[in-house]
């Protein structure tokens, strides 16, 4: 029996079975597809992610690949409002690293999923998950599938770390729905004109668009809409794609020539959560555990970090006896710690960006403040604290 197993291949499972082997547990990884692949993603990294990049020995081959820096990030309102906020310039803090990363999912979860296998876990491509094994009501293990072959693997942890639709958090009864509902329809774009070293977000009522540069010439660009679209997306989701890009001035005339280096992709609905991240013999991490809306660029940072506070919980579980849901409590104690602030943070700004009136007060009033800017920008970069906007300047930024 192994001390683990991780469903899913993703950062979030690499980096919690990188840091499993590495604190000497038996470890074992299993995906259902085969690297490299596509993601539907916006595939940036935060400042603060380089850190997690670096402890696990792959922000150099990243770096290296051809990622894409940016500096900072600009928003512009329905109306034309623009700001924008630079990593570096955040006074009295400084980032790990003075920019932010991009590059395709392709690429980065390939060299992660590396970083794992090189600790010593156990890797399994080409192998999909059918149930979990339970046991006087523990978790137990996986029956997995491959092909025409059918097998068990027992392990004294599961962990979910198989994204937005998890069937392990399916399986324990612990995903539920939440709102507001969204799609995201995601494309590499080639011949973007105008674009800089910082992401575009570009915000009106009910939806919104990134733009982000990921190497070699190709843009990221991600159209988020109501998930009551579903069909007409469903019917052409290029064509919808380039309507969403055409609906905003800049853009019309931006990406008027622009063409599809990579198929549109489609992921969601976003509106889900779990009621809890444990269970007895399991827990999740990454999207399965909790979603973080695309506006905030959130996501793979926090898939990252939290694989390293899963596999230390584990260890420390495992190390005195069975890994209960009591047992691997502080994994919830610490993920709260790292992440309690920036949940309040991406609520809020994923729910402020849809909503022409805030957005515009916010665009007008910071691009007269860029210091206040640059914090706002350091907090989505998760390496100022989510509570520096509350102090008295960055409030009076946006009420006077």
């Amino acid at each position: 029996m192994r001390d683990l197993l991780v469903v899913g291949g993703g950062p979030a499972g690499a980096s919690t079975a990188a840091w499993a082997a590495r604190l000497g547990l038996d470890a074992l990884l299993v995906e259902r597809e085969r690297f490299p692949r596509e993601k539907a993603c916006a595939e940036y990294l935060s400042p603060e992610a380089a850190r997690d990049l670096d402890a696990l020995g792959v922000l150099e081959s990243i770096e290296s690949s051809g990622a894409a820096r940016l500096t900072g990030m600009r928003i512009i309102s329905d109306d034309g409002g623009d700001v924008t906020g630079r990593f570096p310039a955040c006074r009295g803090v400084r980032p790990y690293r003075p920019y932010g990363l991009a590059l395709p999912r392709s690429r980065l979860d390939t060299i992660v999923l590396g970083a794992a296998r090189r600790a010593g876990a156990a890797v399994l491509e080409g192998a999909a998950v059918e149930r979990l094994l339970v046991e006087d009501g523990m978790v137990a293990g996986v029956a997995l599938r491959s092909g025409d072959r059918r097998w068990e693997e027992r392990s004294r942890v599961v962990v979910g770390a198989d994204g937005l639709h998890s069937l392990v958090a399916k399986r324990l009864g612990l995903a539920r729905q939440g709102g507001p509902r969204r799609l995201a329809l995601v494309a590499h774009l080639a011949d973007v004109t105008g674009m800089s070293d910082c992401g575009e977000m570009f915000v009106r009522r009910g939806r919104y668009v990134g733009l982000a540069p990921i190497g070699g010439g190709l843009v990221n660009a991600a159209a988020v809409v109501p998930a009551d679209e579903a069909r007409e997306i469903a019917r052409d989701p290029e064509a919808y794609l380039r309507a969403e890009l055409a609906a905003v001035p800049e853009l019309r005339r931006r990406a008027a020539a622009a063409r599809l280096a990579r198929g549109v992709m489609v992921a969601g609905p976003f509106a889900r959560s779990t009621r809890r991240a444990v269970a007895d013999g399991a827990l999740l991490v990454g999207d399965a555990a909790d979603f973080f809306d695309p506006f905030t660029g959130e996501g793979i940072f926090a898939a990252l970090r939290g694989g390293r506070l899963a596999a230390e919980a584990i260890a420390g579980a495992l190390a005195r006896g069975p890994a209960t849901r009591a047992a691997l409590r502080p994994y919830r104690a610490a993920r709260r710690r790292a992440f309690l602030g920036k949940w309040a943070f991406e609520r809020i700004a994923a729910l402020s960006a849809t909503r022409p009136a805030l957005m515009r007060r916010f665009t007008r009033r910071l691009a007269r403040r860029p210091a206040v800017a640059d914090t706002w920008v350091g907090v989505a970069g998760d390496y100022v604290s989510p509570v520096a906007l509350l102090a008295p300047r960055a409030v009076a930024a946006l009420i006077l």
